[in-house]
């Protein structure tokens, strides 16, 4: 994969991409994962933080910066002023 000039993958995510690798998630979470101009890596990395991957993580499970901490606020974020909320 071609990388841009932060090392992130250079192919931007796409609203089918974050729900295929986050499942049913909200709308504004969509959207909000996009705006924040994260790529696939960056998200990859966050859920895989999320889900407790040692074996992705390491020895030492350092914390989330940058991008990836972003994701993980927007993922973790309550609905309650979700206005699609059922």
């Amino acid at each position: 994969m071609a990388s841009d000039a932060n090392g992130q993958g250079a192919a931007p995510l796409t609203s089918e991409e974050v729900r295929r690798l986050c499942g049913d998630i909200v709308d504004w979470k969509v959207s909000a994962i996009l705006a924040s101009g994260a790529g696939p890596d960056e998200l990859e990395t966050c859920l895989a933080w999320m889900a407790g991957a040692d074996d992705v993580m390491g020895e030492e499970r350092k914390p989330l910066s940058g991008r990836a901490a972003a994701l993980y606020d927007i993922l973790t974020a309550d609905d309650w002023d979700d206005p699609d909320r059922a």
